[in-house]
Parts: C-alpha cells; sequence; structure tokens
C-alpha cells in the first residue's frame, strides 16, 4: 500500500514527487527546503533561520500524515557549507531535544533554490 501525503503547511512540491509517501508503516518525505509555504519563496537568512523553516516544514507534513517529530526515525541533513554544521546542529537540537533520531550529514555543492540546507526525513507513521 502507497499513500501520497499533502499539505499546505509545508511548500508544494516544485517538480514530479509528493511532499511524503506513507508504505508499510513509514513516512517517506522528500527533502524539504526553506521555502514559506505561503510565498514558495526562499527564507532568506542566515543556515539558523533556513534550518527553522526547514523543520516547521516538516513537522506540517508530520502533522498531516498523522506523526510527529518525535516519530522520526532518520534524517538526512545536506548542507551547502559544512561549516556552518555547528549552527544548523544548534537549531536542530531545539526540535529534537530527547532521543534524536539517526542522522547523516553531508556537504552539497548546491542544492534547490540555492538553498544552505536540505532535510530529508523517515518516520513512523
Amino acid at each position: 500500500m502507497r499513500q501520497v501525503i499533502t499539505t499546505d503547511s509545508a511548500p508544494k512540491a516544485i517538480g514530479p514527487y509528493s511532499q511524503a509517501i506513507r508504505s508499510a508503516g513509514l513516512l517517506f518525505l522528500a527533502g524539504q527546503v526553506p521555502l514559506d509555504p505561503a510565498t514558495m519563496q526562499l527564507v532568506e537568512g542566515d543556515i539558523a533561520k533556513q534550518t527553522e523553516r526547514v523543520l516547521e516544514n516538516v513537522k506540517g507534513i508530520l502533522a498531516a500524515a498523522g506523526s510527529s517529530l518525535d516519530r522520526v526515525v532518520k534524517t538526512t541533513v545536506f548542507l551547502k557549507d559544512m561549516n556552518e554544521f555547528a549552527a544548523m546542529n544548534e537549531v536542530y537540537a531545539k526540535y529534537f531535544p530527547q532521543s534524536p533520531p539517526a542522522r547523516t550529514t553531508v556537504e552539497a555543492a548546491r542544492l534547490p533554490r540555492d538553498a544552505r540546507i536540505e532535510l530529508e526525513v523517515i518516520a513512523l507513521a
């Protein structure tokens, strides 16, 4: 079974993909960049501000699927500049204060819309 998850609480897909897919008791969220869902514009500012927007987008998708951040089991963080890891991590830790999910962080040469961060999530449905 495969179910597409969509919500106005996160940016609409900017390509041929779904915001999330529910399958086999899991949620697979598409990579989220710091787009404001109301304007579909990239949030300006430093990595902390962009990380916060990304995590708010993730929260919106998870809520639409009946899940939440405490059900996230794995994240992959793509950073434009690994020198911004500490600032990203400080914001990230506020969203996952206890029993944080497994995580991989990699530096990427370029992200969609020239964002500083993209976050991919797998969560329990």
